[in-house]
């Protein structure tokens, strides 16, 4: 649990450099898979500075993985939304109101509750067909992420920060489903293509997210995506329990972590209104 909250400030910090990042770089196609864009944003210092902190957080969340239920683990990573928030208070001018920083507060009591009832775990490799289903659902993520920025308006944000959330729960559960490191067995498993292409395609929606189209919406949509599916294969079919007699708190706590990071939404776009000076953020209509 430790590993899964330092994990959320490593991402919630990575948000802030990362939206500065994407704000201020060109547009590029209409695609949500754009990985033109993708190149152009890698030339900003602070998108890369970004991608370092979130290969550190990876690191640390995979721990978290092999070691306690998915529903904890990505509760916590939707609460990396308080730790965006937060930061962007002092460092970013951002005014937080009353009501989020009892958002902030909620998602605390949230975690809280969930590391106090979660368990072990499960055991379960779960059915033969989950690899492959994973990795139908990253490639049906990556198509849809290829047609979500013709969308108009909010229904582009929703499908590309759904998508993106989708891909990062694809990851998480993928992770699960590694057991064997030998060269020939990675070869060999679904679940390891599933965790390339859903995660390379969750950050090149998540780019075109910030970068144009109304961010808000899309972080919403990523913390469905991202915490309920991977929430119900792990109780489901990975065997993922808490401990006993502390069902109820842990539900409780999940639900409230998700609510309270959900109306943290608006600072999945922290940085969209400091932009570096000498540059110009990209216009969006969603916004």
């Amino acid at each position: 649990m430790v590993c899964a909250l330092c994990s959320a400030v490593c991402i919630g910090a990575a948000s802030v450099l990362q939206a500065v990042a994407a704000r201020a770089t060109p547009p590029g196609t209409g695609s949500g898979v754009d990985v033109a864009l993708m190149l152009r944003v890698l030339r900003q210092w602070r998108y890369l500075v970004g991608l370092a902190l979130d290969a550190v957080g990876f690191a640390l969340q995979i721990v978290a993985l092999l070691t306690i239920p998915i529903y904890a683990v990505e509760a916590t990573q939707a609460g990396s939304l308080a730790v965006t928030a937060v930061i962007a208070a002092p460092v970013l001018k951002v005014r937080l109101r009353a009501s989020e920083w009892t958002a902030v507060t909620v998602v605390c009591a949230g975690l809280a509750m969930i590391g106090l009832s979660v368990g072990a775990e499960g055991d379960s490799e779960g059915p033969p067909a989950l690899p492959y289903a994973l990795l139908g659902t990253a490639f049906a993520v990556l198509l849809a992420g290829a047609v979500a920025g013709r969308l108009p308006g909010r229904a582009r944000a929703l499908v590309l920060g759904f998508g993106a959330g989708t891909g990062f729960g694809v990851v998480s559960v993928s992770v699960r489903l590694i057991d064997d490191l030998a060269p020939s067995a990675l070869a060999a498993n679904p679940a390891v293509y599933a965790l390339l292409l859903a995660g390379g395609t969750a950050f090149l929606l998540l780019t075109s997210a910030f970068q144009r189209g109304s961010v808000t919406t899309a972080t919403a949509g990523m913390v469905v995506g991202e915490t309920i599916g991977p929430a119900v294969v792990g109780v489901v079919w990975l065997g993922d329990r808490t401990r006993e007699g502390l069902a109820v708190p842990a539900a409780v706590g999940f639900a409230v972590a998700v609510a309270g990071a959900l109306a943290l939404a608006r600072f999945g776009e922290a940085a969209a209104d400091a932009v570096p000076d000498g540059t110009s953020p990209a216009p969006s209509r969603g916004d």
